[in-house]
């Protein structure tokens, strides 16, 4: 045993022996001449190509056989060799070792070192490469047996550029590192490796089930794989390309960041929230540059929606069209970033707009969900369409269950180069007065139920712009309800027994009303009070005066008056005064008319001229408003002159 496993070994020595033996002596005795140019015929063979060699040619049998060609350009027959579509550093043929014994030349594996790819496509449609296409897909022939084929192609460090003449795009590609599969040309090719774009390093994949009928324009299988930090997509399917590039199958893509993965597509998104987890799976149909996705299920930052959506590209502008239906939907994030309130002040945010980046995808969007989100606002069934186009945005509401009502109209905003115009027209039916206006007016004493509507357009760099340029008009009718913070009824009773008794605590309590009706016109940012009237079963109140938008305050008057008065008595009319800030207004009684309300007071105001009486009335006032009353000097009185002592 242990003799025959000695003699085995021996034998293989042997063997080992006289191969390298016969290697080395074959290097020495085979025509190198004859080996370069079966090589070069082998790749032409395979491609169809025509090598044109500008550097060395190095032909080296022991210890491997390999022949290097430096510095290489391929061409077709149709094009005369200075278009270099692709070009090499260093070509690289390693050679089968068995048919190398018996003085027969085959290509084992092919490497492309440093290899450079140029793509160019004209205003008529036509590639650079289309000679090359051609010319492999005529040396392709399936079923042939002497069909040359090599186990392995690699592209290593390599890089490819693409200008698209037509739509004005250019693109690099970096560092690729590709192995294709090349076993049977005729049925399937495959390539797998990585390669550097826009600063991502991305893995891909692409198997192609019949190659050569891809290569006629045929339909052919196809799988192709992406996978990087920015994004992941898949595509299983068919391709043909007869007249025009047409994918069949179905597509999916997934990204941790859809923000991230638009920014490194190319595409700035808008605002700062949202555009977060995204996935999409659909059936896929692309013919040309449009694509069409049906049986769509698409989840961005957890608002999952189906449908169907188109992207076009044409003359390098974008376009989406989609139809969505979505069971709930929660829309807060994507508005995060509008404040039209400064953070922690009672003032318009003085904060320019972006108005610099570049125009977005024009997009023609209709959406229907069964709940909406927005903030501390809910809506339930809704319909809404947005089209977005050169920067345009133009939304229009054809129905939305809010605020216990429904509600429709229209929203529109452009820009130029320094402001944004804004235009909006909405109507607001039998809503909840108390979460409408606390809302959308900023109003929080109000209860009831009501229409609104509204018409406003405005144009500004920031919304403190938007608020100084505001026109148009609103108006605002309920009924059935009340408004909180003072007792009217309560307040005139009181005065009406008593005119100097004092405001006293009326910030309490609520004034209920069966009617009410604000309309109020915008100019400028000034809102002008048209008719402001309340109607309730105790007290009557009508206002009229002006607000100011960009300041947000109040300069009103009116008069509250007792229901139930008659001819012989008529009812108790109180004037009073509004002022001061939209969310915490100053409501006071006109002092003078609660002095002419009384007998003891009322002659003090003819008496006011009178310097003895001038005291006096002012003592009256400070008791009424609750505030110290300067005192004036007379009238003849010079600029440095004291005030006389008080009257007795």
């Amino acid at each position: 045993m242990a003799q025959g496993i000695k003699r085995l070994g021996i034998s293989v020595a042997v063997l080992i022996a006289a191969a390298v033996t016969g290697a080395f002596a074959l290097s020495l005795t085979i025509d190198r001449g004859a080996l370069r140019q079966a090589v070069e015929q082998q790749l032409r063979a395979a491609t169809g190509l025509q090598l044109v060699v500008d550097g060395d040619i190095d032909v080296t049998i022991f210890p491997r056989s390999t022949v290097t060609f430096s510095n290489v350009r391929l061409k077709s027959d149709e094009d005369g060799g200075t278009d270099a579509a692709l070009s090499v550093k260093t070509l690289i043929t390693n050679l089968r070792l068995l048919p190398l014994l018996l003085r027969r030349f085959e290509i084992a594996d092919v490497m492309l070192n440093q290899p450079s790819i140029h793509v160019v496509r004209d205003a008529g449609g036509r590639s650079n490469w289309t000679p090359f296409i051609d010319s492999l897909t005529r040396t392709m022939k399936p079923g042939l047996d002497d069909q040359v084929s090599f186990s392995e192609i690699r592209l290593q460090d390599g890089e490819l550029s693409y200008r698209d003449e037509t739509a004005g795009v250019q693109e690099h590609i970096d560092d690729i590192d590709l192995s294709l599969a090349w076993p049977s040309i005729s049925r399937t090719f495959a390539a797998t490796g990585q390669f550097d774009f826009r600063g991502e390093r991305l893995d891909g994949s692409i198997t192609v089930a019949d190659f050569i009928a891809a290569l006629r324009g045929d339909t052919s299988g196809i799988k192709l794989r992406l996978a990087g930090a920015p994004m992941k997509i898949a595509f299983d399917g068919t391709i043909a390309n007869k007249t025009s590039l047409s994918l069949i199958g179905t597509v999916s893509a997934d990204s941790a960041s859809l923000r991230n993965a638009l920014r490194w597509a190319g595409q700035e998104p808008p605002g700062t929230g949202g555009f977060g987890r995204f996935a999409l799976k659909a059936r896929a149909n692309l013919i040309g540059a449009s694509i069409a996705l049906t049986n769509v299920n698409v989840e961005l930052d957890k608002n999952v929606a189906e449908g169907v959506m188109t992207y076009t590209l044409a003359g390098g502008h974008q376009g989406l069209q989609a139809t969505l239906a979505a069971g709930s939907i929660d829309v807060t994030p994507y508005l995060s970033t509008i404040r039209l309130l400064a953070s922690g002040a009672r003032d318009w945010n003085r904060q320019l707009f972006d108005l610099s980046s570049a125009d977005p995808v024009d997009l023609d969007m209709r959406l229907s969900a069964a709940k909406v989100t927005i903030g501390s606002t809910t809506l339930g069934r809704t319909a809404i369409s947005a089209n977005l186009r050169g920067g345009a945005l133009a939304l229009s509401v054809g129905e939305a269950q809010v605020y216990g009502g429904i509600a429709q109209g229209t929203f529109g905003v452009s820009r130029s180069d320094k402001a944004a115009s804004i235009k909006a027209q909405f109507q607001f039916n039998d809503v909840e007065l108390q979460t409408c206006a606390a809302d959308l007016l900023g109003v929080r004493n109000l209860s009831g139920r009501g229409n609104l509507s509204v018409s406003l357009e405005a144009e500004g760099a920031s919304p403190f712009g938007l608020a100084q340029s505001l026109d148009g008009s609103a108006l605002l009718t309920g009924h059935d309800g009340a408004i909180s913070g003072f007792n009217v009824e309560q307040l005139l009773k009181r005065l009406e027994r008593r005119p100097l008794s004092g405001g006293g605590n009326f910030r309490s309590g609520s004034t209920p009303f069966d009617k009410l009706t604000v309309s109020v016109r915008f100019a400028d940012g000034i809102a002008t009070a048209d008719e402001v009237r309340i109607d309730g079963p105790t007290a009557r109140i009508s206002l009229s005066g002006a607000a100011s938008v960009p300041a947000r305050e109040y300069d009103l008057k009116g008069v509250a008056s007792l229901a139930g008065g008659s001819a012989a008595k008529p009812g108790f009319d109180l004037p009073f005064i509004v002022q001061g800030p939209w969310d915490d207004p100053l409501i006071f009684p006109d002092p003078e008319s609660l002095i002419r309300r009384s007998p003891a007071s009322a002659p003090l105001l003819d008496a006011v001229k009178d310097r003895k009486t001038r005291d006096t009335v002012r003592s009256v006032l400070e008791r009424i408003t609750g505030k110290k009353q300067d005192a004036e000097p007379p009238a003849d009185a010079p600029a440095a002159a004291q005030p006389e002592p008080k009257a007795n």
